[in-house]
């Protein structure tokens, strides 16, 4: 078996590791995990380099971040390990990312902000795993619904099913904190 070419790899897979990274924090809502499980897909997608015949290979890569993800997240439930690494949350339980303050605002403009993606960390976090990776697939990283269903594994319309429940739930959380 020939060796992949590692610099096809690093042209054509490495540029989605912040998308790979992003979905991948949305599903298994921890950031060190999030690391552990985008190096994992990383590892995955190399080794399976050989096999991949072209086309969009954000979404090859994506589909490997998902299933891997859900594999950490099926071993968590049966009590299997995870990652060690704590520092991507606060105390408080906050993530570290909400609270790194960009030096061009003014504190209660850096305030206002947090609090906006505290709020829609929140909201995500509260969907259903289906729907989550789907606005984050779909809205986030403005992939179409094709790719989104290629990357889930489900046809189009269950994709526009589950964004429109999605947003409906997310628009009613949103409705709920304004009236509290």
């Amino acid at each position: 078996m020939a060796l992949p070419d590692t610099g096809d790899f690093e042209q054509i897979v490495l540029p989605h590791l912040n998308a790979a990274y992003n979905l991948a924090r949305w599903l298994v809502a921890d950031a060190a995990l999030a690391e552990d499980v985008v190096q994992d897909a990383a590892l995955r997608a190399l080794s399976y380099f050989h096999s991949y015949n072209g086309g969009d290979a954000r979404a090859w890569l994506l589909r490997i971040v998902r299933n891997v993800a859900y594999g950490v997240l099926a071993a968590r439930r049966r009590g299997g390990t995870t990652s060690l690494d704590d520092t991507g949350v606060t105390a408080d339980g906050e993530s570290m990312v909400m609270q790194v303050a960009d030096p061009a605002d003014d504190p209660e403009a850096t305030l206002v902000r947090c609090e906006g993606f505290a709020r829609l960390d929140q909201a995500l976090a509260a969907l259903p795993a289906e729907l989550r990776e789907c606005i984050v697939l779909h809205e986030l990283e403005e992939l179409s619904y094709k790719e989104v269903a290629h990357i889930t594994g489900v046809p189009i319309g269950t994709v526009m099913s589950r964004l429109w429940r999605a947003r409906r739930a997310l628009m009613g959380h949103h409705a709920k904190g304004r009236t509290a």
